[in-house]
Protein backbone atom coordinates (compact mmCIF):
# COMPACT_ATOMS: atom_id res chain seq x y z
CA UNK A 1 0.00 0.00 0.00
CA UNK A 2 1.41 3.62 -0.63
CA UNK A 3 2.63 5.64 2.10
CA UNK A 4 0.56 8.38 3.44
CA UNK A 5 2.60 11.17 3.22
CA UNK A 6 3.33 13.23 6.47
CA UNK A 7 2.02 16.38 7.18
CA UNK A 8 4.80 19.21 7.29
CA UNK A 9 5.71 20.86 10.38
CA UNK A 10 4.36 24.19 11.66
CA UNK A 11 6.57 27.30 10.34
CA UNK A 12 6.90 30.51 12.03
CA UNK A 13 6.07 33.65 10.39
CA UNK A 14 9.59 34.46 10.26
CA UNK A 15 10.40 31.46 8.17
CA UNK A 16 7.24 31.91 5.95
CA UNK A 17 8.54 35.86 5.20
CA UNK A 18 11.38 34.06 3.19
CA UNK A 19 9.56 31.61 1.27
CA UNK A 20 6.84 34.50 0.18
CA UNK A 21 9.92 37.19 -0.57
CA UNK A 22 11.18 34.08 -3.15
CA UNK A 23 7.38 34.35 -4.42
CA UNK A 24 7.51 38.28 -4.99
CA UNK A 25 10.81 37.88 -7.07
CA UNK A 26 9.45 35.28 -8.86
CA UNK A 27 6.05 37.23 -10.04
CA UNK A 28 6.93 37.63 -13.20
CA UNK A 29 4.24 37.33 -16.17
CA UNK A 30 1.20 38.55 -15.36
CA UNK A 31 -1.43 36.50 -13.09
CA UNK A 32 -1.28 33.00 -14.67
CA UNK A 33 2.21 32.99 -14.22
CA UNK A 34 2.10 34.44 -10.71
CA UNK A 35 -0.55 31.76 -9.60
CA UNK A 36 1.51 28.98 -10.92
CA UNK A 37 4.43 30.18 -9.51
CA UNK A 38 2.39 30.41 -6.30
CA UNK A 39 1.12 26.90 -6.62
CA UNK A 40 4.30 25.13 -7.65
CA UNK A 41 5.95 26.48 -4.24
CA UNK A 42 3.43 26.32 -1.79
CA UNK A 43 1.09 23.70 -3.10
CA UNK A 44 3.44 21.02 -4.45
CA UNK A 45 7.17 22.09 -2.41
CA UNK A 46 6.29 23.05 0.89
CA UNK A 47 2.66 21.46 0.93
CA UNK A 48 1.08 24.41 3.35
CA UNK A 49 -1.87 24.13 1.61
CA UNK A 50 -3.86 21.63 -0.35
CA UNK A 51 -4.68 21.45 -4.18
CA UNK A 52 -8.72 21.91 -3.50
CA UNK A 53 -8.23 24.54 -0.68
CA UNK A 54 -6.01 26.63 -2.99
CA UNK A 55 -8.31 26.97 -5.98
CA UNK A 56 -11.28 27.56 -3.89
CA UNK A 57 -9.22 30.83 -2.19
CA UNK A 58 -8.02 31.61 -6.18
CA UNK A 59 -11.73 31.21 -7.28
CA UNK A 60 -12.86 33.70 -4.26
CA UNK A 61 -10.01 36.28 -5.06
CA UNK A 62 -11.12 36.11 -9.24
CA UNK A 63 -14.74 37.48 -7.70
CA UNK A 64 -12.90 40.35 -5.82
CA UNK A 65 -12.10 43.35 -7.41
CA UNK A 66 -7.96 44.07 -7.68
CA UNK A 67 -5.60 41.77 -8.56
CA UNK A 68 -6.27 37.95 -7.71
CA UNK A 69 -2.56 37.02 -7.37
CA UNK A 70 -1.85 39.66 -4.75
CA UNK A 71 -4.95 38.70 -3.39
CA UNK A 72 -4.70 35.31 -3.28
CA UNK A 73 -0.73 35.50 -1.46
CA UNK A 74 -2.73 37.46 1.05
CA UNK A 75 -5.43 35.35 1.42
CA UNK A 76 -2.84 32.26 2.45
CA UNK A 77 -1.01 34.04 4.02
CA UNK A 78 -3.97 34.97 6.47
CA UNK A 79 -4.51 30.89 6.84
CA UNK A 80 -1.54 30.14 8.25
CA UNK A 81 -0.66 33.65 10.15
CA UNK A 82 -3.86 35.46 11.02
CA UNK A 83 -3.63 39.44 9.61
CA UNK A 84 0.13 39.28 10.12
CA UNK A 85 0.39 36.80 7.52
CA UNK A 86 -1.57 38.36 5.34
CA UNK A 87 -0.16 41.67 5.42
CA UNK A 88 3.69 39.77 5.17
CA UNK A 89 2.80 38.25 2.63
CA UNK A 90 0.20 40.49 0.81
CA UNK A 91 2.75 43.47 1.22
CA UNK A 92 5.62 41.21 -0.08
CA UNK A 93 3.94 40.55 -3.64
CA UNK A 94 3.64 44.20 -3.98
CA UNK A 95 7.15 45.62 -3.12
CA UNK A 96 9.61 44.59 -5.58
CA UNK A 97 7.01 46.12 -8.26
CA UNK A 98 6.43 49.02 -6.73
CA UNK A 99 9.96 50.23 -6.16
CA UNK A 100 11.02 48.90 -9.95
CA UNK A 101 8.45 51.24 -11.54
CA UNK A 102 8.79 54.13 -9.16
CA UNK A 103 12.70 54.26 -10.70
CA UNK A 104 11.20 53.34 -13.89
CA UNK A 105 9.35 56.33 -13.82
CA UNK A 106 11.57 58.45 -13.04
CA UNK A 107 13.93 57.54 -15.75
CA UNK A 108 10.80 57.72 -18.19
CA UNK A 109 10.25 61.43 -17.17
CA UNK A 110 14.13 62.51 -17.04
CA UNK A 111 15.43 60.29 -20.23
CA UNK A 112 12.49 59.29 -21.97
CA UNK A 113 12.83 61.66 -25.04
CA UNK A 114 16.56 60.00 -25.42
CA UNK A 115 16.68 58.50 -28.21
CA UNK A 116 17.65 55.20 -26.92
CA UNK A 117 15.19 55.21 -24.18
CA UNK A 118 12.25 56.32 -26.80
CA UNK A 119 13.74 53.57 -28.84
CA UNK A 120 13.16 50.75 -26.19
CA UNK A 121 9.59 51.75 -25.31
CA UNK A 122 8.67 51.37 -28.71
CA UNK A 123 9.54 47.62 -28.94
CA UNK A 124 8.18 47.17 -25.68
CA UNK A 125 4.86 49.06 -26.91
CA UNK A 126 4.78 46.57 -30.11
CA UNK A 127 5.15 43.26 -27.94
CA UNK A 128 2.77 44.01 -25.53
CA UNK A 129 0.26 43.62 -27.80
CA UNK A 130 1.38 40.27 -28.36
CA UNK A 131 0.90 39.52 -25.14
CA UNK A 132 -2.74 40.93 -24.48
CA UNK A 133 -3.56 38.85 -27.13
CA UNK A 134 -1.88 35.64 -25.48
CA UNK A 135 -3.90 36.43 -22.40
CA UNK A 136 -7.17 36.48 -24.72
CA UNK A 137 -6.39 33.15 -25.94
CA UNK A 138 -5.18 31.56 -22.55
CA UNK A 139 -8.32 32.57 -20.21
CA UNK A 140 -10.51 31.88 -23.30
CA UNK A 141 -9.52 28.19 -23.78
CA UNK A 142 -10.04 27.56 -20.06
CA UNK A 143 -13.31 29.70 -19.52
CA UNK A 144 -15.56 29.59 -22.91
CA UNK A 145 -16.32 25.89 -22.82
CA UNK A 146 -19.94 26.29 -24.13
CA UNK A 147 -21.62 28.26 -26.73
CA UNK A 148 -23.27 30.31 -23.86
CA UNK A 149 -20.08 30.96 -21.92
CA UNK A 150 -18.81 31.85 -25.50
CA UNK A 151 -22.07 34.47 -26.45
CA UNK A 152 -21.30 36.53 -22.76
CA UNK A 153 -17.68 37.04 -24.09
CA UNK A 154 -19.09 38.20 -27.90
CA UNK A 155 -21.54 40.42 -25.58
CA UNK A 156 -19.22 41.90 -23.23
CA UNK A 157 -16.86 42.85 -25.97
CA UNK A 158 -19.40 44.51 -28.20
CA UNK A 159 -20.88 46.15 -25.07
CA UNK A 160 -17.73 47.82 -24.22
CA UNK A 161 -15.85 48.01 -27.70
CA UNK A 162 -18.94 49.48 -29.85
CA UNK A 163 -21.29 50.94 -26.97
CA UNK A 164 -18.89 52.43 -24.28
CA UNK A 165 -20.69 50.57 -21.55
CA UNK A 166 -18.48 50.44 -18.27
CA UNK A 167 -16.74 47.51 -17.88
CA UNK A 168 -17.97 47.12 -14.35
CA UNK A 169 -21.24 46.95 -15.13
CA UNK A 170 -20.43 44.50 -17.54
CA UNK A 171 -18.68 42.32 -14.92
CA UNK A 172 -21.40 43.06 -11.91
CA UNK A 173 -24.20 41.75 -14.84
CA UNK A 174 -21.82 38.68 -15.82
CA UNK A 175 -21.62 38.22 -11.90
CA UNK A 176 -24.81 38.04 -11.58
CA UNK A 177 -26.08 36.42 -14.08
CA UNK A 178 -23.54 33.34 -13.26
CA UNK A 179 -25.01 33.88 -9.72
CA UNK A 180 -28.63 32.90 -10.73
CA UNK A 181 -27.74 30.38 -13.27
CA UNK A 182 -25.18 28.46 -10.82
CA UNK A 183 -27.54 28.44 -7.74
CA UNK A 184 -30.38 26.96 -10.44
CA UNK A 185 -27.70 23.81 -11.63
CA UNK A 186 -27.58 24.62 -15.01
CA UNK A 187 -24.48 22.53 -16.17
CA UNK A 188 -23.40 25.79 -18.77
CA UNK A 189 -22.49 27.91 -15.62
CA UNK A 190 -20.55 24.78 -14.05
CA UNK A 191 -17.48 25.08 -16.07
CA UNK A 192 -15.15 26.07 -13.69
CA UNK A 193 -12.58 29.18 -13.51
CA UNK A 194 -9.51 31.19 -12.80
CA UNK A 195 -6.31 30.81 -13.76
CA UNK A 196 -5.95 27.18 -12.51
CA UNK A 197 -2.72 25.68 -10.87
CA UNK A 198 -0.72 23.18 -12.39
CA UNK A 199 -1.24 20.36 -14.30
CA UNK A 200 0.88 18.23 -11.79
CA UNK A 201 1.25 16.93 -8.81
CA UNK A 202 -2.38 16.83 -6.89
CA UNK A 203 -1.92 17.59 -2.84
CA UNK A 204 -4.40 16.42 -1.46
CA UNK A 205 -5.83 18.97 1.57
CA UNK A 206 -5.10 16.22 4.61
CA UNK A 207 -1.82 16.12 3.85
CA UNK A 208 -0.78 19.19 4.29
CA UNK A 209 0.05 21.62 7.03
CA UNK A 210 -3.03 23.47 6.93
CA UNK A 211 -4.65 20.41 6.77
CA UNK A 212 -8.67 20.07 5.64
CA UNK A 213 -9.65 22.25 9.13
CA UNK A 214 -11.23 25.60 9.83
CA UNK A 215 -8.51 27.60 11.33
CA UNK A 216 -9.92 29.16 14.72
CA UNK A 217 -9.63 32.94 13.28
CA UNK A 218 -11.67 31.72 10.10
CA UNK A 219 -14.80 31.98 12.99
CA UNK A 220 -14.65 35.52 14.19
CA UNK A 221 -17.34 37.29 16.23
CA UNK A 222 -19.39 40.34 14.30
CA UNK A 223 -17.37 42.42 16.68
CA UNK A 224 -14.08 40.93 15.65
CA UNK A 225 -15.16 41.58 11.85
CA UNK A 226 -16.33 45.03 12.69
CA UNK A 227 -13.37 46.62 14.04
CA UNK A 228 -11.22 44.63 10.92
CA UNK A 229 -13.58 46.29 8.77
CA UNK A 230 -13.13 50.02 10.80
CA UNK A 231 -9.24 49.55 10.59
CA UNK A 232 -8.97 48.87 6.84
CA UNK A 233 -11.64 51.65 5.90
CA UNK A 234 -10.02 54.11 7.74
CA UNK A 235 -6.62 53.28 6.06
CA UNK A 236 -7.67 53.48 2.66
CA UNK A 237 -10.33 56.11 2.90
CA UNK A 238 -8.97 58.75 5.55
CA UNK A 239 -6.00 59.88 3.43
CA UNK A 240 -8.70 60.20 0.78
CA UNK A 241 -10.96 62.60 2.66
CA UNK A 242 -8.08 64.43 3.74
CA UNK A 243 -7.39 65.33 0.49
CA UNK A 244 -10.66 65.84 -0.73
CA UNK A 245 -10.81 68.76 2.88
CA UNK A 246 -7.45 70.19 2.66
CA UNK A 247 -6.86 70.44 -1.70
CA UNK A 248 -10.22 70.57 -3.11
CA UNK A 249 -11.97 68.58 -5.43
CA UNK A 250 -9.90 69.93 -8.65
CA UNK A 251 -6.04 69.16 -7.22
CA UNK A 252 -4.51 66.71 -9.13
CA UNK A 253 -3.82 64.52 -5.37
CA UNK A 254 -7.78 64.30 -4.86
CA UNK A 255 -8.20 63.52 -8.31
CA UNK A 256 -5.75 60.57 -8.33
CA UNK A 257 -6.65 59.25 -4.69
CA UNK A 258 -10.89 59.76 -5.59
CA UNK A 259 -9.93 57.60 -9.20
CA UNK A 260 -7.92 55.18 -8.15
CA UNK A 261 -9.95 54.01 -4.88
CA UNK A 262 -12.95 53.88 -7.19
CA UNK A 263 -11.41 51.46 -9.38
CA UNK A 264 -10.10 49.71 -6.69
CA UNK A 265 -13.80 48.65 -5.91
CA UNK A 266 -14.67 47.86 -9.22
CA UNK A 267 -11.29 46.88 -11.27
CA UNK A 268 -13.14 42.72 -11.41
CA UNK A 269 -11.63 40.86 -14.43
CA UNK A 270 -7.93 42.14 -13.41
CA UNK A 271 -5.24 44.15 -15.10
CA UNK A 272 -6.39 43.75 -18.31
CA UNK A 273 -9.98 44.01 -18.01
CA UNK A 274 -9.46 47.65 -16.54
CA UNK A 275 -6.74 49.06 -18.46
CA UNK A 276 -8.70 50.38 -21.36
CA UNK A 277 -11.34 52.06 -18.99
CA UNK A 278 -8.41 53.58 -17.32
CA UNK A 279 -6.44 54.75 -19.84
CA UNK A 280 -9.47 56.22 -21.20
CA UNK A 281 -10.22 58.76 -18.14
CA UNK A 282 -6.65 59.23 -17.72
CA UNK A 283 -6.09 60.56 -20.90
CA UNK A 284 -9.39 61.86 -22.23
CA UNK A 285 -10.54 63.18 -19.01
CA UNK A 286 -8.08 63.87 -16.82
CA UNK A 287 -4.96 64.76 -19.41
CA UNK A 288 -2.72 63.17 -17.41
CA UNK A 289 -0.84 60.79 -20.20
CA UNK A 290 -0.88 60.01 -23.53
CA UNK A 291 -2.26 56.48 -25.19
CA UNK A 292 1.55 55.67 -26.22
CA UNK A 293 2.22 56.35 -22.62
CA UNK A 294 -0.14 53.66 -20.92
CA UNK A 295 1.55 51.74 -23.37
CA UNK A 296 4.88 52.31 -22.03
CA UNK A 297 3.17 51.35 -18.41
CA UNK A 298 2.25 48.62 -19.24
CA UNK A 299 5.23 47.10 -21.01
CA UNK A 300 7.11 48.59 -17.86
CA UNK A 301 4.55 46.64 -15.64
CA UNK A 302 4.84 43.15 -17.88
CA UNK A 303 8.77 43.12 -17.48
CA UNK A 304 9.15 44.00 -13.62
CA UNK A 305 7.73 41.40 -10.32
CA UNK A 306 4.95 41.90 -9.10
CA UNK A 307 1.00 42.91 -10.16
CA UNK A 308 0.38 44.55 -13.51
CA UNK A 309 -1.84 46.75 -12.36
CA UNK A 310 1.14 48.14 -10.79
CA UNK A 311 0.91 50.31 -14.15
CA UNK A 312 -1.63 52.81 -12.22
CA UNK A 313 1.26 53.51 -10.09
CA UNK A 314 3.08 55.04 -13.52
CA UNK A 315 -0.39 56.31 -14.15
CA UNK A 316 -0.39 58.65 -11.11
CA UNK A 317 2.94 58.99 -10.99
CA UNK A 318 2.28 60.92 -14.54
CA UNK A 319 -0.51 62.74 -13.57
CA UNK A 320 1.55 64.32 -10.38
CA UNK A 321 4.43 65.01 -12.00
CA UNK A 322 2.71 66.99 -14.82
CA UNK A 323 0.46 68.75 -12.47
CA UNK A 324 2.33 69.45 -9.75
CA UNK A 325 1.21 72.88 -8.50
CA UNK A 326 3.50 74.64 -5.91
CA UNK A 327 5.73 71.35 -5.48
CA UNK A 328 9.05 70.32 -7.10
CA UNK A 329 7.44 67.94 -10.69
CA UNK A 330 9.71 65.14 -9.33
CA UNK A 331 8.32 65.03 -5.74
CA UNK A 332 4.89 65.48 -6.69
CA UNK A 333 5.27 62.83 -9.08
CA UNK A 334 7.09 60.39 -6.78
CA UNK A 335 3.95 61.62 -4.32
CA UNK A 336 1.57 60.67 -7.04
CA UNK A 337 2.70 57.38 -7.66
CA UNK A 338 2.96 56.44 -3.66
CA UNK A 339 -1.03 57.48 -3.68
CA UNK A 340 -2.41 55.75 -6.13
CA UNK A 341 -0.50 52.28 -5.01
CA UNK A 342 -1.66 53.18 -1.39
CA UNK A 343 -6.10 53.68 -2.63
CA UNK A 344 -5.08 50.73 -5.03
CA UNK A 345 -4.22 48.07 -2.68
CA UNK A 346 -5.05 48.55 1.10
CA UNK A 347 -8.57 47.60 -0.14
CA UNK A 348 -7.21 44.11 -1.13
CA UNK A 349 -6.43 44.02 2.38
CA UNK A 350 -9.91 44.80 3.45
CA UNK A 351 -11.61 42.55 1.16
CA UNK A 352 -9.59 39.33 2.31
CA UNK A 353 -9.47 40.44 5.88
CA UNK A 354 -13.49 40.36 5.83
CA UNK A 355 -14.54 38.12 3.09
CA UNK A 356 -12.21 35.27 3.87
CA UNK A 357 -13.46 34.39 7.33
CA UNK A 358 -16.81 33.93 5.60
CA UNK A 359 -15.96 32.39 1.89
CA UNK A 360 -13.56 29.47 4.02
CA UNK A 361 -16.97 28.35 5.29
CA UNK A 362 -18.82 28.38 1.95
CA UNK A 363 -16.86 25.67 -0.15
CA UNK A 364 -18.01 23.68 -3.27
CA UNK A 365 -21.01 26.21 -3.30
CA UNK A 366 -22.48 25.62 -6.38
CA UNK A 367 -23.51 29.93 -6.85
CA UNK A 368 -20.34 31.28 -6.67
CA UNK A 369 -18.61 28.69 -8.92
CA UNK A 370 -21.59 29.71 -11.16
CA UNK A 371 -20.71 33.80 -10.72
CA UNK A 372 -16.92 33.05 -11.61
CA UNK A 373 -17.99 31.17 -14.87
CA UNK A 374 -19.33 33.78 -16.24
CA UNK A 375 -16.70 36.63 -14.74
CA UNK A 376 -14.34 34.50 -16.53
CA UNK A 377 -16.20 34.50 -20.01
CA UNK A 378 -17.26 38.04 -19.70
CA UNK A 379 -13.59 38.92 -19.07
CA UNK A 380 -12.29 37.56 -21.79
CA UNK A 381 -14.52 39.58 -24.42
CA UNK A 382 -13.24 42.98 -22.39
CA UNK A 383 -9.72 41.69 -22.65
CA UNK A 384 -10.51 41.49 -26.29
CA UNK A 385 -11.71 44.85 -26.08
CA UNK A 386 -8.17 45.69 -25.16
CA UNK A 387 -6.32 44.44 -27.36
CA UNK A 388 -7.92 45.75 -29.84
CA UNK A 389 -7.28 49.40 -28.58
CA UNK A 390 -3.73 48.39 -28.32
CA UNK A 391 -3.67 47.69 -32.01
CA UNK A 392 -5.12 50.84 -32.85
CA UNK A 393 -3.08 52.96 -30.77
CA UNK A 394 0.33 50.95 -31.47
CA UNK A 395 0.04 50.29 -35.21
CA UNK A 396 -1.63 53.73 -36.18
CA UNK A 397 -0.74 57.01 -35.91
CA UNK A 398 -3.50 58.94 -36.31
CA UNK A 399 -6.64 57.54 -34.88
CA UNK A 400 -10.14 59.44 -34.63
CA UNK A 401 -12.88 59.34 -31.97
CA UNK A 402 -16.42 58.11 -33.86
CA UNK A 403 -19.80 58.91 -32.23
CA UNK A 404 -22.91 57.90 -34.27
CA UNK A 405 -25.19 57.72 -31.50
CA UNK A 406 -24.69 54.65 -29.19
CA UNK A 407 -21.48 53.78 -31.20
CA UNK A 408 -18.61 55.17 -29.42
CA UNK A 409 -15.07 53.80 -31.01
CA UNK A 410 -12.15 55.19 -32.08
CA UNK A 411 -11.36 54.57 -35.48
CA UNK A 412 -7.61 54.61 -37.05
CA UNK A 413 -6.70 56.36 -40.80
CA UNK A 414 -5.09 53.41 -42.58
CA UNK A 415 -2.98 55.73 -44.14
CA UNK A 416 -1.01 56.29 -41.22
CA UNK A 417 -0.31 53.06 -40.51
CA UNK A 418 3.22 52.54 -39.00
CA UNK A 419 5.57 49.81 -40.97
CA UNK A 420 8.17 49.43 -37.91
CA UNK A 421 5.37 49.05 -35.15
CA UNK A 422 3.62 46.66 -37.54
CA UNK A 423 5.94 44.58 -38.27
CA UNK A 424 7.13 44.36 -34.86
CA UNK A 425 3.72 43.51 -34.00
CA UNK A 426 3.27 40.72 -35.71
CA UNK A 427 6.61 39.32 -35.26
CA UNK A 428 6.24 39.05 -31.54
CA UNK A 429 2.56 37.74 -31.89
CA UNK A 430 4.19 34.85 -34.15
CA UNK A 431 6.94 34.54 -31.49
CA UNK A 432 4.31 33.92 -28.82
CA UNK A 433 1.98 31.43 -30.74
CA UNK A 434 4.11 29.84 -32.89
CA UNK A 435 7.68 29.59 -31.56
CA UNK A 436 6.15 29.55 -27.31
CA UNK A 437 9.18 31.97 -27.10
CA UNK A 438 8.32 33.12 -23.11
CA UNK A 439 7.40 36.56 -22.05
CA UNK A 440 10.31 38.10 -20.52
CA UNK A 441 12.38 37.01 -23.38
CA UNK A 442 10.31 38.30 -26.30
CA UNK A 443 9.92 41.76 -24.52
CA UNK A 444 13.78 41.52 -24.19
CA UNK A 445 14.75 40.76 -27.81
CA UNK A 446 11.67 43.51 -28.79
CA UNK A 447 13.07 46.11 -26.41
CA UNK A 448 16.65 45.31 -28.11
CA UNK A 449 14.94 45.94 -31.38
CA UNK A 450 13.47 48.73 -31.17
CA UNK A 451 17.22 50.30 -29.57
CA UNK A 452 18.51 48.51 -32.50
CA UNK A 453 15.80 50.30 -35.36
CA UNK A 454 16.50 53.47 -33.60
CA UNK A 455 20.48 53.69 -33.67
CA UNK A 456 19.95 52.67 -37.55
CA UNK A 457 17.93 55.78 -37.89
CA UNK A 458 14.52 53.98 -38.75
CA UNK A 459 12.45 55.41 -35.69
CA UNK A 460 13.75 59.47 -36.60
Amino acid sequence: MPQTPTRPQPVTLHQAFWVWLRIAALSFGGPAGQIAVMHRILVEEKRWIGEHRFLHALNYCMLLPGPEAQQLATYIGWLMHRTAGGIVAGGLFVLPGAMSIMVLSWIYVLYGHVGLVAGLFFGLKCAVLAVVLQAVVRIGSRSLKNNVMRGLAATAFVLIFFLGVPFPLIVLGAGLIGYVGGRAGAPAFQVGGGHGGSKGVIVADADTLLGEELPAHASPTIGQSLRQAAVWLVLWLAPVAAMVVLLGQDNVFTQIATFFSTMAVVTFGGAYAVLAYVAQQAVEQYHWLAPKEMLDGLGMAETTPGPLIMVLQFVGFLGAYRHPGMLAPLLAGTLGALLATWVTFVPCFLWIFLGAPFIERMRGSRALSGALSVIAAAVVGVILNLAVWLAIHTIFRVVTPLRAGPIHVDVPMLASVNGWALALSAIAIVAVFRFRIGVIQMLGAASATGIALYFSGALA
